[in-house]
């Protein structure tokens, strides 16, 4: 099952040891609870001020399933979310626990969290960490980054000691949803961005990079972006040109590549098969006749160019030559909106799976609420019949060993016919949950307390 969800080797002992020690933990009332904030309700000097560093996480994570509230939990801290995913001894004393953990983690007063604040409680705390693994969630919908980064956040809780029975079987359901949401739909399969965008070009134009020189003009973000891409293809070469030769040089020596010098573009153009330009520049930095010679160089062999510079760097009457290929930023950006339409659609069928996923796994969570009265109703049931059974044996002495077992199995038969009808009936429920739950252990006299 770990490696199913290719989970990484370390820490593997810790998960089979959390799951052991879990397993028969079933008793224990859960509520399941989701406190966080996103990019969709807080600003990057909110999510900043609130992310846990990575050094302090395991005292962190220690210190959260301390408090008397909560009995597991997993911290997911990434640059776009801040999330708390918990099993919780009560909802209302949850929420209010976990509001005021993360404003003394943080130095903050809890007024100061609430504008950006968001609570998810069982069914709908399930959808959320479905959806987030699914990347629905997320800020580009479809972004592979984040189903790693829950997988991390788990990894590490477990490590900590910190999960149990209700995270662990949530998780990993979520991780199986993730998994068939990538598989039944075409949801991560479209570029979404216009580095993306222009490395994807590429590869429908060449068919495979494996055995391609790609010269680089420019040493920004968004040149470290494209060479990202462009490796993960697998490119046989990589130039790159900078006004300043020592980014080019760093960035080089970080990606294996080499930096070359910027007034000698022209004289490289001959020797790669894709330019993707992304530098600012006043006049165009490869021209019409720096394109026309280097077709001849190559014996009018393909060039693909992409000029994702604003304004731009390449000029566009290099698109009158045979065997070159231009896109400027707003060709990529009509195919990165359309792409972009193309996932909200797949999102959609996403969404229904996780909804049917969400039903049949919802069965299990309330199982988790109604086993502690059920097993307290049973409980009952039989110190009553082995109460009742000893006093009539005792007044009974010369009955025989067989007649003793007859009463015993008599009795046993009658307590479980009397509780077969309501057990049936509380599994069967639906919402049997909270306040009704309540009053069904007032009415057959049983413990209010959750037992632990």
């Amino acid at each position: 099952h770990f490696v199913a969800h290719r989970l990484p080797p370390r820490g593997l002992l810790a998960l089979f040891t959390s799951y052991y020690l879990t397993a028969t933990a079933s008793t224990l009332r859960m509520n399941l609870l989701v406190a966080g904030l996103s990019h969709k309700t807080a600003p990057v000097e909110i999510r900043e001020k609130l992310s846990f560093p990575p050094e302090s996480l395991k005292t962190s994570l220690e210190g959260l399933v301390r408090l008397p509230a909560i009995s597991e939990g997993v911290v997911l801290s990434t640059c776009n979310r801040v999330e708390i995913l918990c099993s919780a001894r009560d909802k209302e004393s949850g929420i209010a626990t976990i509001r005021h953990f993360l404003a003394r983690t943080h130095n903050l007063t809890p007024a100061e969290l609430d504008p950006y604040l968001y609570f998810y409680i069982d069914q709908d705390a399930l959808r959320h960490i479905f959806r987030v693994a699914s990347s629905l969630d997320s800020m580009i919908i479809g972004e592979p980054q984040i189903l790693g980064q829950l997988k991390e956040a788990y990894l590490q809780a477990v490590e900590c000691g910190v999960t149990g029975t209700v995270l662990n079987r949530v998780l990993h359901k979520a991780f199986s949803v993730a998994k068939r949401v990538r598989t039944e739909t075409n949801i991560a399969s479209s570029a979404v961005s216009v580095s993306f965008a222009a490395v994807e070009l590429a590869r429908k134009i060449f068919e495979r990079l494996t055995d391609k020189n790609v010269l680089l003009i420019g040493a920004g973000e968004m040149a470290e972006l494209v060479i990202r891409h462009l490796l993960s293809h697998g490119v046989r070469g990589l130039l790159i040109a900078n006004r300043t030769l020592q980014r080019a040089d760093d960035l080089a020596r970080d990606f294996c590549g080499r930096a070359v010098p910027f007034d000698a573009i022209p004289v490289y153009l001959s020797q790669v098969d894709i330019v993707i330009s992304s530098v600012a520049a006043s006049d165009f930095v490869v021209t019409r006749e720096h394109a026309a010679t280097a077709l001849k160089l190559r014996k009018n062999s393909p060039i693909f160019m992409v000029d994702i510079s604003v304004p731009r760097t390449l000029d566009p009457r290099i698109n009158d030559l045979q065997n070159i290929y231009v896109y400027d930023i707003d060709d990529l950006e009509g195919i990165v909106e359309s792409n972009k339409k193309g996932r909200a659609s797949e999102a959609l069928k996403a969404s229904e799976i996780i909804e049917k996923e969400i039903v049949s796994f919802s069965h299990w969570l309330q199982q988790q609420e109604l086993t502690p009265t059920i097993v307290h109703l049973k409980e009952k049931g039989e110190a009553i019949r082995q109460q009742e059974l000893a006093k009539t044996l005792s007044r009974w002495p010369e009955l025989s060993e067989t007649e003793r077992q007859a009463l015993e199995a008599l009795t046993a038969s009658i307590v479980n016919k009397i509780l077969h009808d309501p057990i049936t009936y509380l599994k069967s429920r639906e919402m049997t949950t909270g306040s009704s739950l309540q009053e069904i252990r007032k009415m057959f006299g049983l413990p209010d307390e959750d037992l632990e």
